[in-house]
């Protein structure tokens, strides 16, 4: 019997049960891929980390599954990663399509280093028809490492009000980002994966590496305070600096056990 150490961690999060909850599973060496997809569904969560150490330029190898894929980037799990392995001022990831990834402490919270995901104007009526919202500009991923799509509303309430028709969106290969200026933060939003095995992801670390650099330049500043409105509900301190989204928050373990295999 192989067993396994096993942390779940809310990330995003202050207290338990806020944010968005993350299996992270530290290896010696990689499983078969075929075995850390099956634990990743038996997790089901939105994401299990596996990182294995390693040298040079990073202190891990960093991979992210979802209950039904692997995903070429994923924020929350990689915060909740450097809550868990950190050991002085920052711990970096190497990761197969992201990059070097790392994560800093900032005083009592962390800050996570992501490449910027950058859009541009488009249209896609089918995706709006999806979202049950006809009227919003739409925004899509021109670079970066998730392809994105940033639904534009007016206002919170009406990210808020969204119901998607989950059983269709799950068609759509993007990454959909429902974005307004918030109520009481600057930005909020809502995020929907359901072709990678997620309905709404609770609070998307990748989704604000494209919030980040949107919002900047409408908010004509290099930082804001973000909330994603899910069930949740998380808060992100969002910073763009150049290429890179530095993105705040906190972390909670509420599990340490044994996986037996």
């Amino acid at each position: 019997m192989t067993q396994l150490r096993f942390y779940q961690i809310d990330a995003f999060a202050g207290r338990p049960f806020e944010g968005n909850p993350a299996a992270v599973i530290p290896l010696e060496s990689w499983l078969p891929d075929e075995m850390m997809q099956a634990i990743a569904l038996e997790n089901n969560l939105s994401e299990t980390a596996f990182t294995v150490p390693t040298a040079g330029d990073a202190d891990y190898e960093l991979r992210w599954f979802t209950p039904t894929v692997e995903v070429a980037m994923c924020g929350h799990a990689t915060l909740a990663s450097g809550h868990l392995l950190i050991e002085g001022d920052e711990v970096r990831f190497r990761t197969r399509k992201a990059g070097i990834l790392k994560v800093r402490r900032d005083g009592d919270a962390l800050t996570l280093d992501l490449p910027v995901i950058r859009t541009r104007p488009g249209r896609n009526d089918a995706l709006l028809d999806l979202l049950g919202t006809p009227a919003a500009d739409v925004f899509l991923s021109e670079e970066g490492s998730q392809a994105t799509a940033i639904v534009l509303l007016p206002d919170e309430a009406a990210v808020r009000a969204l119901a998607p028709d989950m059983r269709r969106l799950a068609a759509v290969e993007l990454m959909v980002i429902a974005t307004a200026p918030g109520d009481e933060t600057d930005v909020a939003s809502r995020v929907f994966v359901p072709a990678w095995g997620v309905d709404e992801d609770p609070v998307t670390g990748s989704a604000h590496a494209a919030l980040t650099p949107f919002w900047c330049e409408r908010l004509g500043r290099d930082r804001f305070g973000a909330f994603q409105a899910s069930r949740r509900g998380g808060r992100v301190a969002c910073r763009l600096a150049g290429d890179r989204a530095l993105l705040g928050g906190s972390c909670v373990t509420v599990i340490e056990g044994t996986m037996r295999l």
